[in-house]
C-alpha cells in the first residue's frame, strides 16, 4: 500500500496543480498573442518560475521517507482520476524537466527560427505534459498526457527540422511512437480489466491496482505490452530505429532534449512495471539484459562508421541506454539509485552535447564531420562544454556519470558477476573512444578547405547555455550526495519486493 502526505500538510496552495497548469496557460496565451513583442519574455518567466517552483518542491520534500508527497486527488469522468504525488524520483525529474526547459528557451533565443510564438508554445506544452507524467500515479492519465507530449515532439521535430528528408524523420517517429502508445494503451486498459474484474469497479491509479492480484495468466502479455511500450521510447536495442533518422533529419536539438533529456522509459518502468510485475520482471531480466550487453557494442561499433555527428550521437544514445538497462534490471537498492542517477545525468549531459551541436549547425551549416574542423578557435566554450558533456556520459570523475556509473556497475557485478559488468565497463570505455573522437574532429582538427563561411564568436546567450551546462554538471558531480539523499527512501517498496522474490 503506497501511503501519502497531502499538499495541505506542507504547503497552503497546491503546488504539482500549479506547476503543470503554468506552462499550459502560457503555450495558450502565447498562441493568442501570436507574434507580439513580450513572447520570450512570458516564456523566460514561465520556465523561470517553474525552475523556482521546482527548487521549492525540493526544499520541501521530506526524503527521510518512502511517503508520496504533496497528494492531491480530484475526480474527473468515469473511472480517469487526477491523482497526483511525488516521490524522491519525480522530485529529481522535475527538477531536471524544469531546466532542461528554461534551456530549450535560451537555444530558441539565440538561434534563428521562424513561427517564434508557436515554437515556444509547443515547448511549455511539452513542458507541462512532462510535468503531469513525472507526476500522476493513474496508468491512463500517464498513457493519454503521453499521447500528447508525443504529438508535440512530433510537431517540433518536424515543424522545424533542418533537412530536407523531415517527412522522413516524421513518419518513421509516428511509427515507432504510435506503436509505443498502442502498447502502453492497450496494457494499461488490461490491468483495468483485471482490477473491475476482481472488485467490480474500474481503476487505472496505480495505488489501487496494487491492491489486488493480476492473473497469472495475463502476466506476460502485460510485461510484454508495458516493458516493449516503455523501451521505444527509452530508447532499448533493437527498439531504436527511429532515433538516427530523427535526429540525422529532425530538429536539431528542441525535440531531441525533450525525447532524449528525460527518459519517461526508465522512470515509467520503476514506477509502473517493476511494483506491478516482479514475477516477470525476474522472469524476463537475463533476456533483456542479454540484448542491452549486445545493444552497447552494437550500437557503439555504428557510431564509430558514423560521418553525421547527429546520427553519431543518437547511437551515443543508444550505446549508453544499453549500459543504464543493466544497471536497471540489477534489481537491487544500488542499482535503483544508480540507475536513476545515471538517467538523470544522461538527461543532462545528452541535452547539452545536442545543444552545443546545434549551435555549430547554425554556423556551419553541416553536420558532416569531414565538413568541421577548427572550431575550437571560433567557439571555445561552446567547445569545453560539449566536452564536459561528453565526458560526464562516459562517467568521469568530477562528473555526475561517475557516481552513477560506480553505483551501476557494484550492482552489476553482484546480479550477473564479472562477465555483464565487464561488457557494460569496456561498452564505456568505447563510448569515451567515439564521443572524444568527434569531439577531435569537429574542434580541433585543423579546418577543412570545404569551409568557407565566417565563423562568428558565441553570443551572450550562448555562452549562458554553455555556463549552465559546465556549472550544473561539475557542481552536482562534485555535491552528489543531496540527490542521492533525495531518492534513498524511494526504493524501499521495490527494495522490499524484490529482497522477498529474488532467486
Amino acid at each position: 500500500m503506497i501511503t501519502e502526505q497531502h499538499w495541505s500538510t506542507s504547503l497552503d496552495f497546491p503546488l504539482l496543480a500549479v506547476m503543470q497548469l503554468l506552462p499550459l496557460i502560457a503555450a495558450a496565451a502565447l498562441l493568442i498573442l501570436r507574434e507580439g513583442r513580450h513572447r520570450f519574455t512570458i516564456a523566460y518567466l514561465v520556465t523561470g518560475a517553474e525552475l523556482l517552483l521546482a527548487i521549492l518542491l525540493f526544499m520541501k520534500f521530506d526524503h527521510t521517507t518512502s511517503n508520496m508527497q504533496f497528494a492531491e486527488q480530484l475526480p474527473l469522468f468515469g473511472p480517469l482520476l487526477y491523482h497526483v504525488a511525488v516521490d524522491g524520483i519525480s522530485v529529481l525529474f522535475i527538477l531536471l524537466t524544469a531546466l532542461l526547459s528554461l534551456m530549450v528557451v535560451v537555444y530558441g533565443r539565440v538561434i534563428p527560427i521562424e513561427q517564434t510564438s508557436r515554437f515556444l508554445a509547443a515547448a511549455l506544452g511539452a513542458e507541462s505534459t512532462l510535468m503531469a507524467m513525472f507526476m500522476t500515479t493513474d496508468m491512463l492519465w500517464f498513457v493519454l498526457v503521453s499521447i500528447f507530449e508525443l504529438a508535440i515532439v512530433g510537431y517540433l521535430l518536424w515543424r522545424w527540422a533542418t533537412s530536407l528528408e523531415r517527412n522522413i524523420a516524421l513518419a518513421r517517429y509516428l511509427q515507432f511512437m504510435g506503436t509505443s502508445a498502442t502498447l502502453l494503451l492497450a496494457g494499461v486498459l488490461m490491468l483495468g480489466w483485471n482490477y473491475v474484474d476482481v472488485t467490480g469497479v474500474w481503476s487505472f491509479d496505480l495505488p489501487r491496482l496494487l491492491e489486488v492480484p493480476i492473473a497469472a495468466s495475463i502476466q506476460s502479455v502485460l510485461f510484454f505490452l508495458l516493458f516493449y511500450g516503455l523501451a521505444i521510447r527509452t530508447p532499448l536495442f533493437p527498439l531504436h530505429g527511429w532515433l538516427p533518422v530523427a535526429a540525422e533529419h529532425g530538429t536539431v536539438a528542441v525535440a531531441p532534449v525533450f525525447l532524449l533529456g528525460l527518459k519517461i522509459g526508465v522512470y515509467g518502468m520503476l514506477r509502473f512495471v517493476f511494483p506491478l510485475l516482479p514475477d516477470e520482471v525476474l522472469y524476463w531480466q537475463p533476456f533483456i539484459v542479454a540484448f542491452a550487453v549486445a545493444g552497447i557494442f552494437y550500437a557503439a561499433t555504428l557510431a564509430l562508421m558514423q560521418t553525421n555527428l547527429r546520427r553519431l550521437l543518437a547511437f551515443a544514445v543508444v550505446s549508453h541506454t544499453s549500459v543504464l538497462v543493466i544497471g536497471l534490471f540489477s534489481l537491487n537498492h544500488t542499482a535503483f539509485q544508480g540507475s536513476t542517477m545515471l538517467s538523470a545525468n544522461f538527461g543532462l549531459a545528452s541535452a547539452g552535447l545536442i545543444m552545443m551541436t546545434g549551435i555549430v549547425f547554425w554556423r556551419t551549416r553541416t553536420m558532416q564531420l569531414d565538413r568541421l574542423g577548427g572550431l575550437f578557435d571560433h567557439l571555445p566554450f561552446i567547445a569545453i562544454a560539449f566536452l564536459i558533456a561528453g565526458l560526464s556520459i562516459v562517467g568521469m570523475p568530477g562528473t555526475p556519470g561517475f557516481d552513477a556509473a560506480h553505483l551501476m556497475l557494484e550492482a552489476a557485478i553482484g546480479e550477473f558477476g564479472a562477465l555483464v559488468t565487464v561488457a557494460a565497463a569496456v561498452g564505456n570505455v568505447v563510448a569515451a573512444g567515439f564521443l572524444l573522437w568527434s569531439f577531435q574532429r569537429a574542434f580541433l582538427a585543423p579546418k577543412p578547405e570545404s569551409m568557407t563561411r565566417e565563423i562568428a564568436p558565441a553570443s551572450t546567450l550562448e555562452l549562458i547555455l554553455a555556463s549552465t551546462i559546465i556549472t550544473v554538471l561539475l557542481t552536482s558531480g562534485f555535491h552528489s550526495d543531496p540527490w542521492l539523499q533525495l531518492i534513498e527512501h524511494s526504493f524501499d517498496g521495490l527494495n522490499t519486493l524484490y529482497g522477498a522474490t529474488a532467486h
